[in-house]
């Protein structure tokens, strides 16, 4: 279990068998910024899937499609090259682009070329698989009625600026249900009219990648903490580091490389069909466990809350590994998704911190407002006033302290004596890893 309110990022796992995909555009990242962009990575290659479905562990069915993620760093800190990186896995779907806007351009020539009286040509069928950054929201849904005519396709929509999604969304009080309903895949709310008297309520199948600084982050996000749209996305923060004088490399793109990276976009594109990774599922079921636990021993709602959607981000994220890795399950790929949930939440917490708890001050003060483990602030064994005192220190009602009480039993965290009338952390609290690598440092 990685530490999530730790200053330092929760560590990237060595990407072994299974990822050789995601080493192969890693390798093209400067190191310092290979952890922030890799999950960033997931949202692009998925565009390329269709007609495909993988259940998740309650049974439902889901596209790898409604897949959002933020990378968040200061100005000058190579947020560039994640634009590089995306200009090179999404070179077929600028071609397939080129060719549609060329049908459209004839098309709007021919009808100009019409005198008033005689029959327009009708618009033919268009459908941008890599639309522009500054789409209107127009645009946007007539896209989308485009990719679901022509057989439920994803686009997919890079947003160097986190600002951009204002336009996309036809203002930012649009977001928020924008944001949703491409996350649930639902239908876009509304009847829409084209200029050609053309109708439809698309059901919205894109994925999105924003960049900003955390400034930004935080001013664009600031309303949209507490209703569903913020745990919908994926963040990838990278702090500030050292001056350390050396300016990073980062790759060149040659053709060999491209070659060998087209390999797995035939692979995106070709599968179809009904998946169930039992492998994946298994760890999405323990990860589910492990994030409520760490909810129980903080009591903290907002963490279990973000921890229900970043698990389904990152399982999408396992299923276009699975692709990738033709169709087979590896260790190595479960410890990837495992990070990437937990990677998600640290940068929340550092980003967001304090916004979450309704406070609004710097963001090198956020990261200190987190889920604190309370269990670890008390004695070995304490009684139930020590408890009651210490979640009114942490401003939580101390009528919450039976309950609370109650699911560290129930979890095996914690047993009582009659005879001293104490509660005792157990071996398993102690000596299972729930702490901090078996540290008790007051964090989970």
């Amino acid at each position: 279990m990685y530490d999530i309110t730790s200053t330092t990022a929760p560590k990237m796992p060595s990407l072994g068998k299974g990822t050789e995909c995601i080493q192969l555009l890693a390798s093209q990242i400067s190191p310092d910024m290979r952890e922030a962009i890799v999950p960033m990575l997931f949202p692009t290659l998925a565009s390329y899937v269709s007609g495909t479905e993988f259940q998740y562990p309650d049974n439902t069915w889901k596209e790898v499609c409604g897949m959002m993620a933020h990378l968040i760093a200061d100005s000058g800190m190579g947020k560039g090259q994640l634009t590089n990186c995306i200009e090179a896995i999404m070179r077929k779907s600028r071609k397939h682009d080129e060719d549609e806007l060329q049908k459209l351009v004839e098309w709007q020539r021919s009808v100009k070329t019409k005198g008033a009286n005689k029959e327009k040509p009708a618009r033919p069928d268009v459908a941008f698989w890599f639309p522009p950054s500054d789409v209107t929201s127009a645009a946007f849904l007539q896209n989308a009625m485009a990719c679901e005519t022509l057989g439920g396709k994803t686009q997919y929509l890079n947003m160097p600026e986190v600002e951009m999604a204002d336009r996309m969304c036809g203002g930012h009080k649009q977001v928020s249900l924008t944001i949703r309903n491409i996350f649930d895949r639902q239908h876009a709310g509304a009847l829409r009219a084209t200029a050609e008297g053309i109708t439809g309520n698309p059901t919205l199948r894109a994925n999105l990648t924003f960049s900003s600084t955390p400034f930004a982050a935080r001013r664009f996000y600031k309303n949209e903490l507490h209703v569903g749209t913020f745990t919908r996305i994926h963040f990838s923060y990278k702090a500030r580091q050292g001056r350390s004088g050396k300016i990073p490399r980062q790759g060149e793109y040659k053709e060999n490389f491209l070659e060998e990276l087209d390999k797995y976009i035939v692979r995106l594109e070709a599968c179809k069909g009904r998946f169930v990774i039992h492998q994946l599922n298994k760890l999405a079921d323990k990860l589910s466990d492990d994030i409520a636990a760490i909810a129980d021993l903080a009591d903290d709602d907002v963490v279990w809350d973000m921890g229900k959607r970043a698990i389904i981000s990152a399982w999408k994220n396992g299923c276009v590994l699975f692709i990738l890795n033709g169709q087979c399950w590896t260790s190595a790929m479960g410890h990837l998704v495992e990070w990437m949930v937990y990677y998600d939440l640290w940068s929340k917490m550092q980003v967001f911190g304090d916004l979450l708890k309704e406070g609004d001050i710097s963001t090198a003060e956020a990261s200190k407002t987190g889920p604190k483990n309370m269990l670890d602030d008390l004695r070995d064994s304490f009684n139930e006033a020590e408890l009651e005192a210490l979640r009114v220190s942490v401003n939580k009602p101390k009528e919450g302290t039976k309950r609370q009480l109650r699911v560290w039993m129930s979890r095996g965290f914690v047993s009582y004596s009659v005879e001293t009338g104490l509660y005792a952390k157990t071996v398993k609290y102690l000596g299972n890893g729930l702490k901090v690598n078996g540290k008790g440092n007051g964090k989970i």
